[in-house]
């Protein structure tokens, strides 16, 4: 296949990875496959579909490794479905009648696109794969290479999705500050209400940080510095199942004993609870694009606050959210490691005419591949019966009860 203009495009939310993946994919075709020449769309699918676009320059091409020291994204992203027309017109980026894949497909092939990296999501890719379907039902033969950007790591089959691990490092950093709040009060409560809309990863890894941390602390008891009163004292994700009034009573008997309780807790966890709550009280709980619950308008860290706030007397009540925090953050050294392995493969799949996801397919021996577009999906569930979570709720006095919706 001969390949003469690729373009990128970033989209979904932010992760700590997309910044370094568009240089990596740059850096990568300047080294193996400098005659290619390199487009951006602005902002995903919403500057396909509007057509703003910038040329990838030789100025760029040059200082293109710059891009790994930063977070976010140099060309933007967006929340973007191509068969969600309804929403494209409302948006103004189709007009009434238009099909917002016709139009993207029109635009590719005006502007001579052969191989389209997408970053992003299982919405990302499978709406990539939904563009890359129709234009080989109409004709044109296009190239999707996809990466894996989510820091909730629940795209199906991909072992390790981008930013996940350096978005827990930085949720486990919010929370030393935030949990230093603890004395603030007499009976604190805080809940540092973690990403992760249908998995539990992100928040279970952020929690085995987190404690990493205060390993290598040393405590000064008779002041009230304690480990005890800094450590994790419940950790809820939407795997696990939740028993209230158990929990509270748990909890109750460490806020009696040292005036505070510390839950990290998956903005997903009791999400079903929440939102049955709501609409049967007649709330209207709304909805994006992808059909998703907007989880900034339900609250999940003030729902839980209030819960147990009440059942274990606290006399304050603190809920700080790390996401925003955590993934714009610039990728870390395991993350970056990740990036190269998978941007190299991507380019190379791309010359070879290759469509897919690049991920290590759980599926296939965890092998380092393009993994075929049908066999993606999002809300892959966090495995609670690994070793390493086990030990963290062993250690902290929690149980381990799989949900039964998970």
């Amino acid at each position: 296949m001969s390949v003469r203009r690729v373009a990128l495009l970033t989209a979904g939310g932010f992760a700590p990875c997309l910044s370094s993946a568009v240089g990596g994919l740059i850096e990568r075709y300047t080294e193996i496959a400098p005659d290619v020449e390199i487009i951006a769309y602005e902002h995903g699918y919403y500057g396909l579909l509007r057509g703003d676009k910038v040329v990838i320059d030789d100025e760029v091409r040059k200082n293109a490794g710059i891009l790994h020291r930063f977070g976010g994204s140099p060309i933007g992203n967006s929340r973007v479905k191509l068969t969600n027309a309804k929403d494209c017109v409302k948006r103004g980026l189709v007009q009434e009648g238009e099909d917002p894949l016709k139009v993207a497909a029109e635009r590719l092939k005006a502007d001579g696109v052969d191989v389209l990296h997408t970053i992003g999501g299982d919405d990302t890719n499978t709406t990539a794969a939904d563009l890359a379907a129709y234009l080989h039902d109409n004709g044109y033969e296009l190239t999707v290479v996809g990466l894996p950007k989510t820091i909730d790591n629940d795209v199906i089959p991909i072992r390790q999705s981008l930013g996940a691990w350096t978005a827990a490092e930085e949720a486990a950093g919010f929370a030393a500050n935030i949990i230093g709040e603890h004395r603030s009060g007499p009976r604190m409560l805080i809940v540092h209400e973690v990403m992760g809309r249908h998995c539990g990863w992100l928040t279970a890894a952020a929690a085995v940080e987190y404690r990493k941390w205060l390993d290598q602390q040393q405590w000064v008891p008779g002041i009230g510095l304690t480990r005890e009163r800094w450590d994790i004292h419940a950790v809820f994700v939407p795997e696990l199942a939740l028993d209230i009034d158990a929990e509270a009573e748990r909890l109750k008997a460490i806020m009696d004993s040292q005036g505070n309780v510390n839950i990290f807790l998956s903005e997903g966890a009791g999400m079903h609870e929440i939102v049955e709550q709501l609409e049967a009280a007649g709330t209207p709980v709304e909805r994006d694009p992808f059909g998703h619950v907007k989880l900034d308008t339900v609250n999940p860290g003030q729902w839980f606050a209030k819960q147990f706030g009440e059942k274990l007397g606290a006399e304050k009540t603190m809920v700080q959210k790390s996401g925003y925090y955590s993934r714009a953050a610039a990728a870390n050294a395991e993350d970056l490691r990740l990036i190269k392995s998978m941007t190299d493969l991507a380019v190379e799949s791309a010359l070879r005419g290759e469509s897919g996801v690049i991920g290590h397919d759980e599926e296939q021996g965890d092998v380092l591949r393009a993994i075929e577009f049908p066999r993606i999906a999002g809300g892959k569930a966090f495995d609670v019966s690994q070793p390493w979570f086990g030990a963290l709720l062993s250690d902290i006095g929690q149980d381990l009860v799989p949900a039964s919706h998970a």
